[in-house]
C-alpha cells in the first residue's frame, strides 16, 4: 500500500532536526529555548521504529517537509497502549492541510500498533495545533498551568487525548 509518508531513516535526521529547530524561535510549539543538534536527537530517533513507535516523514520534490512521531507515554509498561503523537511541519508546508492528513493517518494506523489511546501535549497558546487535534475528536484531559516559561512568559501545557473506540479511528 502506498502512503504519502514513509518511515524515517537515519539519513532523514538532519532534516527532521532542521524542521524542529525552525519552530524553536516561535515559542509556540516546543519547550526547547535553543536549537538542538542532530547528535542530541540520535537516542530519540533510535527509540522509534515502524513496528511500535513509528517516525514518519513526508517528502516534496525530494526534500523532507514534515514529520510525525509516535512516542511512549511515561515510559512504563502499563502505559504501552498509549502514545503521544507529535507533528512538525516545515514553514513552507504549514496551513495546507498536511497536519490533518498526518493526524488522520496516525489515528488509522494506531490500532495496528496496539495503541488505543492517543495523546497530544500542546501549549495553551498554540491555537492552530489545539484546533487540529480538537477537530479530530481529542478532548482536553488535563491542563498544567504556567509550567513553561518562554521568554519570561509563563505558559500552560494542555494535554489532549482521544480514546480509539473498538480499535478503530473513525474520522470526525
Amino acid at each position: 500500500m502506498s502512503h504519502f509518508y514513509r518511515d524515517a531513516t537515519l539519513d532523514d535526521l538532519p532534516a527532521i532536526v532542521a524542521i524542529y529547530n525552525s519552530t524553536v524561535a516561535g515559542r509556540q510549539v516546543t519547550a526547547d529555548l535553543e536549537p538542538v543538534s542532530v547528535e542530541s536527537r540520535a537516542a530519540w530517533f533510535h527509540a522509534h521504529g515502524p513496528q511500535a513507535r513509528p517516525l514518519w516523514v513526508v517528502e516534496e520534490a525530494g526534500r523532507v517537509i514534515a514529520w510525525l512521531s509516535f512516542s511512549d507515554f511515561y515510559g512504563r509498561p502499563a502505559y504501552s497502549r498509549t502514545a503521544e503523537v507529535s507533528i512538525y511541519l516545515d514553514e513552507s508546508a504549514r496551513g495546507k492541510g498536511l497536519g490533518k492528513k498526518l493526524l488522520v493517518a496516525a489515528l488509522d494506523v494506531a490500532p495496528s500498533l496496539s495503541i488505543d489511546t492517543v495523546l497530544g501535549f500542546i501549549f495553551g497558546h498554540n491555537a492552530p495545533s489545539l484546533a487540529l487535534f480538537r477537530h479530530f475528536g481529542f478532548d482536553e484531559w488535563g491542563r498544567l498551568p504556567r509550567v513553561a516559561v518562554l521568554d519570561g512568559v509563563e505558559r500552560d501545557l494542555v494535554i489532549l487525548g482521544r480514546r480509539l473506540a473498538d480499535g478503530k479511528a473513525a474520522a470526525v
